[in-house]
């Protein structure tokens, strides 16, 4: 009647959503023991893959995986090499990062995220076999003209290119988990839900794409495979060619976009995970920071040094998303806020610990940029949601579902 979770590596016990017991007072949220009582962190990936590393197969476990996009940035190098070492000592071995990162991306900072990782890795020390290093390569791009061009797409070139240069800025001789950063072909993502036909282009073939990613899998410099901002039908197709190119048991994982405020993953491509064993990694779980009510608690938008304040103009893929002054993000915060409230935990601690409760979600991705953000979302990890929170979570995503898509 048990389930394990995985909390940063360490192991803790938790219910599987029970409900609280008859109570004449509200239900309140289950906690795991403090710290202090938890069994010393044991390195592990929740998703299914060879043995004989860091990665193991757990299915079914949770974690949490440090995201580096806001480092180089809007995190400069001292607060990003302290964020990295409070987060491991607590037991995080999973980072990820991305060729364009930092975000809002630009020429001057391109790769600075994983510079400072590679960076962290060396001064650190820890055994390369205990920490997992993914990264993602960059897909077509008509702005960033930095990126070998554009990139004007994801062919072999492309991506063995990418794969170089990633190992280069993180000074390591292989990279755990590769993912496709967005498709190559047409879809509508950030921010579009609809598809419209008149958008397709041609585009590199996915076999290309899998031929060169297998050969960087025998060369020894990346492990495994991932895709992110994928569509259903995009997963399906990659995992049937794969097994053309005998690489079905190196695709494991799909990162897209997870949240109180985007549950599209639950329409279509949840059965596809269900049943292929695909991993969600669930990025933006605190949709840019505006489930923690910091824009929403005032009538000036927030604090000034809050990323959509102090990029403001700038970040046109999240701005397109996580639209502010829109009536129904504005409604829906406001209510899910309420209910952190009633229940004595922050709306940050709400909205991650909904992510995590998730079947399919063996990993939330966030994006601290304080210390404080950090303990919130370990925090987050110790919290179970019992089910009268999760049926008002419920009746708020039906009444406003997914405003931010």
């Amino acid at each position: 009647m048990w389930e394990q979770i995985i909390f940063f590596g360490a192991k803790l016990r938790r219910r599987r959503r029970w409900p609280c017991p008859p109570s004449t007072s509200p239900p309140t949220c289950h906690r795991s023991p403090a710290s202090a009582s938890v069994p010393p962190p044991t390195p592990s990936i929740p998703f299914s893959c060879a043995g004989g590393s860091a990665l193991a197969d757990r299915p079914r476990e949770r974690a949490i995986r440090a995201g580096t996009m806001t480092m180089g940035e809007q995190s400069g190098a001292p607060g990003s090499l302290r964020l990295l070492d409070a987060a491991f000592d607590a037991g995080v071995n999973f980072f990820d990062s991305a060729e364009m990162y930092p975000v809002p991306q630009r020429r001057e900072t391109r790769g600075r995220s994983e510079e400072l990782l590679g960076r962290w890795l060396r001064a650190r020390r820890a055994p390369r076999d205990q920490v997992v290093v993914a990264t993602k390569v960059a897909g077509p791009s008509g702005q960033m003209t930095w990126i070998r061009g554009g990139p004007t797409s994801l062919d072999s070139q492309n991506i063995a290119e990418a794969i170089d240069g990633s190992l280069h800025r993180l000074g390591v001789d292989y990279i755990d988990l590769y993912q496709i950063h967005w498709p190559d072909r047409y879809v509508p993502m950030f921010g579009k839900t609809e598809y419209d036909p008149s958008c397709q282009y041609t585009s590199v073939s996915m076999e290309e794409q899998l031929e060169a990613l297998g050969r960087a899998i025998d060369a020894g410099k990346i492990r495994y495979i991932g895709l992110s901002n994928e569509t259903p039908y995009g997963m399906m197709k990659f995992l049937q060619l794969s097994k053309d190119f005998q690489l079905r048991s190196k695709l494991l994982t799909v990162q897209n976009s997870y949240n109180l405020l985007c549950r599209n993953f639950d329409s279509g491509l949840a059965e596809c995970c269900h049943h292929e064993r695909i991993s969600l990694l669930a990025y933006s779980p605190m949709a840019m920071g505006i489930l923690s009510g910091k824009y929403h608690s005032s009538y000036d938008c927030g604090p000034p040094e809050a990323r959509m304040n102090l990029f403001k103009g700038r970040y046109s893929e999240g701005e397109s998303r996580y639209k502010l002054q829109s009536p129904k993000v504005k409604l829906a915060v406001k209510e899910y806020t309420q209910i952190a409230e009633k229940y004595g935990i922050s709306p940050a601690t709400l909205a991650i610990a909904f992510v995590l409760r998730h079947p399919l979600v063996s990993s939330a991705v966030f994006g601290a940029t304080k210390l404080r953000q950090l303990y919130e979302v370990l925090q987050a990890a110790r919290i179970h949601l019992p089910e009268e929170i999760l049926a008002e979570i419920n009746d708020v995503h039906t009444r406003f579902p997914n405003p931010c898509p």
